[in-house]
């Protein structure tokens, strides 16, 4: 996967610089996992990625005399765990937090939910659920529960190292604040079939993980700083796209609220690989969402196809590794 696909600017527009200490780290999820099946293969893989929605079309065929039945799984990407954990997330609130949906040759699939919270690798999940609080470890209806919990369970909380006091104040002694530090792992999982001779067309979509920062990392002061080599490997930065962003840097005018800034998405292509040999037909949509934004990722081949979108496809095709999207964003 070698291209860099690079979209040009129309306009600035105006807002407010945020702070420059401002970044999220984007969350990395991918397609669903199965459990090995020989005989079935993935004729077709249609992946569309933009910055509000993941959508997957595949379509299977189970080459054997006999059906097949295999787990199928969706891990969410795992949250929390430490007190200074700062992902893309716009729902805390909700054990489905990417909006993840799936169907199976059109007909909607409700899958189990197994949730499981852990500090330093060992499992608390049943101490926290028999004390009626919340396994979201991000929620604020978690933290209103802990703050509810009798004064010996909270300080044996502490000394398990599920929870910290944050509060602080060197006047005067100050009402504890207690912050969750669990490690919550989500996994949606269900049972299918895959009849014999035919074939099956499976569709997911979930919401991504937006991550980015209020600047450029990879530039600064019309020259290139030590990230940008991370930069090159992980989403095929060329020279091209540096002289653009070098360009970029300035025209930017904090005071006017002109500048530029990065997103980031990840999607997980390595992992699931549990059908027979590769996938027959891959197609790859990227939506940059903005005609003013730039977008760089790695691929083969890749095209353009409309005023945000680009596509990539391939025949016999093995994905070598995971998929990174780099925008580069104006202001507004």
């Amino acid at each position: 996967m070698k291209n860099v696909v690079l979209a040009g600017l129309a306009a600035l527009t105006l807002a407010a610089p945020a702070k420059a200490n401002d970044t999220s780290a984007v969350l990395e999820a991918g397609g669903l996992v199965y459990t090995r099946q020989e005989a079935v293969d993935m004729l077709s893989e249609d992946l569309f990625i933009s910055p509000s929605e993941v959508r997957v079309d595949y379509v299977f065929k189970n080459q054997a005399d006999t059906d097949l039945e295999t787990l199928v799984a969706f891990p969410m990407p795992a949250i929390g765990g430490f007190m200074d954990f700062n992902a893309a997330l716009d729902d805390y609130e909700h054990a489905n937090f990417m909006g993840f949906s799936v169907q199976q040759d059109g007909q909607s699939i409700e899958p189990n939910l197994q949730q499981r919270a852990s500090v330093n690798g060992i499992d608390m999940t049943d101490e926290i659920v028999s004390r009626g609080v919340s396994l979201l470890p991000l929620s604020e209806v978690t933290r209103a529960a802990i703050a509810k919990l009798p004064q010996d369970v909270l300080k044996d909380w502490e000394t398990r190292g599920l929870i910290v006091n944050m509060a602080y104040d060197p006047d005067k002694p100050a009402d504890p604040d207690y912050y969750p530090l669990w490690k919550l792992e989500t996994v949606y999982w269900w049972r299918t079939t895959f009849p014999a001779g035919r074939e099956v067309k499976v569709h997911h979509s979930y919401k991504p993980s937006v991550g980015g920062t209020v600047a450029m990392t990879f530039v600064q002061d019309g020259k290139p700083t030590e990230q940008l080599a991370e930069y090159r490997e992980r989403y095929c930065l060329d020279d091209a796209f540096l002289k653009t962003a070098i360009k970029l840097e300035k025209q930017q005018d904090y005071d006017a609220g002109i500048y530029f800034y990065e997103k980031w998405m990840s999607y997980i292509l390595t992992t699931g690989a549990n059908w027979g040999g590769s996938i027959g037909k891959f197609k790859l949509t990227v939506d940059k969402g903005d005609t003013k934004n730039y977008v760089s990722f790695c691929g083969e081949n890749v095209r353009k196809v409309g005023p945000t979108t680009f596509e990539m496809t391939a025949t016999d095709f093995y994905p070598e590794k995971d998929l990174h999207i780099l925008l580069v964003v104006p202001s507004k």
